[in-house]
């Protein structure tokens, strides 16, 4: 966190600055999402997870916390409260079709394939 010491109730959701600013190429997003020790340890993680950063977005990077705990969790300046990941994408063409083709799944989803 780039923002002074802050203490985080139970229930609350906090928008935190991280004094980050990106530039990226147009091919590319930046993913924000929870570390797992803040997770496990004191209930801390993202509720949009994982947050995307388009490459056109020019502003502070800032992480959504929650606090999903039973106690109030102090946060440092300085602490690391998330993690960012760089993907390539695609932005493909979408049409809007009738009908689609089959496939031997169709359409069961949510564990149709027998797996879990």
């Amino acid at each position: 966190s780039a923002e002074a010491d802050f203490v985080l109730e139970p229930g609350d959701i906090r928008l935190v600055g991280t004094g980050l600013v990106l530039e990226m190429p147009e091919h590319l997003e930046c993913q924000v999402r929870p570390r797992s020790g803040m997770a496990v340890k004191h209930g801390v993680t993202l509720p949009n997870t994982p947050g995307t950063i388009d490459p056109d977005y020019r502003g502070e990077v800032k992480v959504p916390l929650i606090n999903l705990g039973r106690e109030p969790v102090a946060i440092a300046r300085g602490e690391r409260i998330a993690q960012m990941v760089f993907a390539r994408f695609a932005t493909p063409t979408v049409d809007e079709v009738v009908e689609v083709g089959e496939t031997a799944r169709g359409d069961g989803g949510f564990g149709s394939t027998g797996r879990g």
